[in-house]
């Protein structure tokens, strides 16, 4: 399999920038795209954790099915979706140990919206990065 694009969102109005360049780009690579909604726990009890993260990975599931019809839908490209729990820099370096990864893309407001998580992706991740503004 090629190389694919990781595209972070988290379904605000500058991640669904970053998810158009990252179809695009998809698209004129003929490569897949990996969409990532990655999120933290709350500090709650396990049985009230689990619950919570049930609900919150139904409401990920939700609002990418509205993505989905939007930006995705007839582009010609493979894709996936993914919402996982834990700090972005960890969930990226997973996936880019799993997976072939060509390039990161995060939208700007994400990559500088906590400037100690983004020192963090940017120590953990060995793979370029694309910031769309």
């Amino acid at each position: 399999m090629d190389k694919g694009i990781l595209c972070a969102i988290d379904f605000s109005a500058p991640s669904k920038s970053a998810l158009r360049w990252s179809v695009e780009l998809a698209k004129d690579l003929h490569i897949p795209l990996t969409l990532l909604y990655a999120y933290r726990l709350q500090k709650l009890p396990h049985d009230q954790a689990i619950e919570y993260k049930k609900q919150v990975d139904a409401e990920a599931r939700q609002k990418f099915l509205k993505l989905e019809k939007e930006f995705l839908v007839d582009k010609g490209i493979d894709y996936d979706f993914k919402s996982e729990v834990g700090f972005i820099a960890d969930r990226v370096k997973d996936h880019a140990s799993k997976n072939e990864t060509k390039f990161f893309v995060v939208d700007q407001k994400t990559s500088m919206a906590n400037k100690e998580s983004f020192d963090e992706l940017l120590k953990k991740v060995n793979v370029p990065l694309v910031i769309v503004p």
